[in-house]
C-alpha cells in the first residue's frame, strides 16, 4: 500500500510527539531544563540521520504555534497585576526593544560590517524577547510573583513593538520610501488594529459562551478565539502576536461571567496540553535546523552578536529600570538581573528571520546567525537560569528586597 504525503505527515508528528514525551520524562528526573533537552535532542536525531521529514518554517512557526502560545500565557496574566506594573513593562516593551534594535543593528554593521539593510532587519528580529522560551524556562522554575508578571508580560508585549519594527526594516530593505507619516500609520494600524482584533473575537467567543454550558463547545470558542484573532489582525496588516494577547487577556479575567465552571476547568486542562504540544515540537524542530545550519562558517559574526545581543539587554533593562528607583514600582536588583538573563530569543527571532525577502543582501548569514542567537540562548542562558534563580531566592515565588 502506498503512503502519501499526508500520512507521512502524521507519522513525522506522531514520532515527534512520542520523542518529546520520552524527553519530558527523561528531563524532569534529571533536572534538566525541558527546552535544552528537545534542542539537544533534535540535533542528535539530525546528527543521527534520524530526524524527521517535517523542517521549520515561518508559516509552521509563525501561524501554527504562536498563537496558541501567546493566547494560553496571556490566559494567566491577571489584569489587576498588569495595571499595576503597566508602566514598567510598557516602558520595557517599547524602549526597551528601540534600544536593543539599535546598538545590535548598529553592531553589525560597523564592526561585523553587514550591510545596514540586514543589520536593521537583524537588529529588529532579535530585539525582543521570545515569549515561547521564556514562558516556558518559568513554568519550570515555579517561579511565582512579581517578576514572573514582569518577564513574561514584557516578553508577550515586546514583540508587537518587534515585529512592527521589523516590518519597517523589511520596507526599508526594499527599497521602500518610509516618512514620519507612513510610520505613525504604521504603528497606529498595527497596534490598533490588534487590539480591535482581539478585543472583537474575545468578545464575539465569550457572547456565545455565554449561551451554552457545554464545556467542548466553550473550549472551542477559545480555539476560535486564539487563531482567530491573530489571522484577522494579519489580514488587516496589523500585529496579530497583539491580537492573540488581548484576546488571552480578556477571556481569561472575564471568563467568570461567561464560562461555565466546567468549561474553564476544561479550558485551562486544553491549554496547557496545546502549550506542551507547541513548544516540543518548537524546541525538537530547532535543534533538527540547527544540525544543518552552517555556524561554523560564520562563527565570529555569530559570537559578536550574541555579545551584542547581551549588551543591548543589558542597555535595555538597567537604565530603563533606574527610571522606576525611586516610584512605588521600583523594580529591585534581583528581578533586574532576572529580566536581563531571562531575555531568551527562540521562536519568533527564527520565525521574523525565515520572513525576510529572497532579495535582502546577506539573508542566508542573517538566518544561520540568528539560529546561533537562539541556540546560545536556549542552551547557556536556559541552563542557567534555574540556578539564578534559586540564588536569588525566586524560585518559591518570594519576592526579592
Amino acid at each position: 500500500m502506498m503512503v502519501s504525503g499526508t500520512d507521512v505527515t502524521l507519522i513525522n508528528l506522531g514520532m515527534l510527539a512520542l520523542t518529546s514525551a520520552g524527553v519530558a520524562i527523561v528531563a524532569r528526573r534529571a533536572r534538566i531544563p525541558y527546552a535544552v533537552a528537545l534542542l539537544v535532542t533534535g540535533g542528535a536525531l539530525a546528527a543521527a540521520g534520524l530526524a524527521p521529514a517535517l523542517r521549520l518554517s515561518r508559516d509552521l512557526l509563525y501561524l501554527i504555534f504562536l498563537p496558541p502560545l501567546v493566547f494560553e500565557a496571556a490566559l494567566y496574566l491577571d489584569w489587576r497585576e498588569l495595571r499595576r506594573d503597566g508602566v514598567v513593562i510598557g516602558v520595557l516593551a517599547t524602549a526597551g526593544v528601540l534600544i536593543a534594535g539599535t546598538i545590535t543593528a548598529a553592531g553589525m554593521h560597523y564592526i561585523a560590517g553587514w550591510p545596514l539593510a540586514a543589520s536593521a532587519c537583524f537588529g529588529a528580529l532579535v530585539a525582543a524577547t521570545d515569549p515561547v522560551s521564556v514562558i516556558a524556562t518559568f513554568k519550570e522554575t515555579g517561579v511565582r510573583g512579581r517578576v514572573r508578571l514582569l518577564v513574561e508580560a514584557e516578553s508577550l508585549f515586546n514583540d508587537a513593538t518587534a515585529a512592527i519594527l521589523f516590518g519597517l526594516a523589511v520596507s526599508y530593505a526594499v527599497g521602500e520610501t518610509l516618512s514620519p507619516a507612513s510610520i505613525m500609520t504604521t504603528l497606529v494600524v498595527s497596534v490598533a488594529g490588534g487590539v480591535v482584533a482581539g478585543a472583537t473575537v474575545a468578545g464575539l467567543a465569550l457572547l456565545i459562551a455565554g449561551r451554552t454550558s457545554d464545556h467542548l463547545v466553550e473550549v472551542t470558542l477559545t480555539t476560535l478565539a486564539a487563531y482567530g484573532s491573530f489571522l484577522a489582525a494579519e489580514r488587516m496588516h496589523a500585529s496579530g502576536v497583539l491580537a492573540s494577547l488581548t484576546a488571552g487577556l480578556i477571556i481569561g479575567n472575564v471568563q467568570a461571567r461567561s464560562v461555565s465552571k466546567a468549561g474553564y476547568s476544561a479550558m485551562l486542562a486544553f491549554w496547557e496540553y496545546a502549550a506542551f504540544v507547541a513548544n516540543s515540537l518548537i524546541f525538537l524542530l530547532i535543534g533538527v535546523q540547527l544540525a544543518h545550519e552552517r555556524i561554523a562558517s560564520l562563527l565570529l559574526p555569530a559570537g559578536l552578536a550574541v555579545a551584542l545581543v547581551l549588551l543591548s539587554r543589558a542597555a535595555s533593562i538597567y537604565p530603563l529600570a533606574a527610571l522606576f528607583s525611586r516610584s512605588g514600582r521600583r523594580v529591585s536588583a534581583a528581578h533586574q538581573h532576572i529580566l536581563f538573563w531571562g531575555g531568551l530569543r527562540g521562536a519568533l527571532a527564527l520565525a521574523l528571520a525565515m520572513a525576510l525577502p529572497e532579495s535582502l543582501p546577506g539573508r542566508e548569514a542573517v538566518v544561520t546567525v540568528t539560529f546561533a542567537v537562539a541556540a546560545f540562548s536556549i542552551l547557556a542562558q536556559g541552563l542557567t537560569i534555574p540556578p539564578l534563580l534559586r540564588y536569588l531566592g525566586e524560585t518559591s515565588g518570594r519576592e526579592a528586597t
